[in-house]
Parts: C-alpha cells; sequence; structure tokens
C-alpha cells in the first residue's frame, strides 16, 4: 500500500499517513495555487466541505484534530 505522510510546512509536525487514493481525494477536492502546488491551507469550513463531499471520515479526523484550535492550517505530503 502507497502511504503519504501528512506534515505542517515549515516546522515539519507530522499530521498523519493517508493513503494514496486518500490523497488524491483531497488533491481533487482543494484548491492549488500552482501547478506543482504541494500543499494546501483548510479551515473548519473546508473539512465541512470534504465531509459533504464523500471525504475518509478517518482524514478529516485526522486533519480536524490537527487543526485543533486555530483558525487555518497548511498542510503537505511526502511521499
Amino acid at each position: 500500500m502507497d502511504l503519504k505522510c501528512l506534515y505542517i510546512p515549515g516546522d515539519g509536525t507530522q499530521i498523519g499517513t493517508i493513503t494514496a487514493e486518500q490523497l488524491q481525494f483531497l488533491v481533487d477536492h482543494l484548491e492549488e495555487e500552482g501547478a506543482t502546488d504541494q500543499d494546501y491551507a483548510i479551515t473548519e469550513m473546508t473539512l465541512a466541505y470534504l465531509e459533504s463531499e464523500g471525504a475518509d471520515p478517518a482524514v478529516i479526523e485526522m486533519l480536524r484534530k490537527a487543526l485543533g484550535e486555530r483558525e487555518e492550517m497548511t498542510f503537505a505530503w511526502d511521499d
């Protein structure tokens, strides 16, 4: 199984691992700022949108936990 590690750019804090399929869902549903963009900003509203689109509940929970009390968080991934 091809796993991807999600992390917070800047400080490198690991969020967790997801499958390539779970990552593809996020890539398909989140806005990229450029063709080679590999990081995304999320808010609670973003997470609600992803839930409504059928995102894996475990991925949403992982991102929600990482977001914590912040209004916005940027995450990236390693192959």
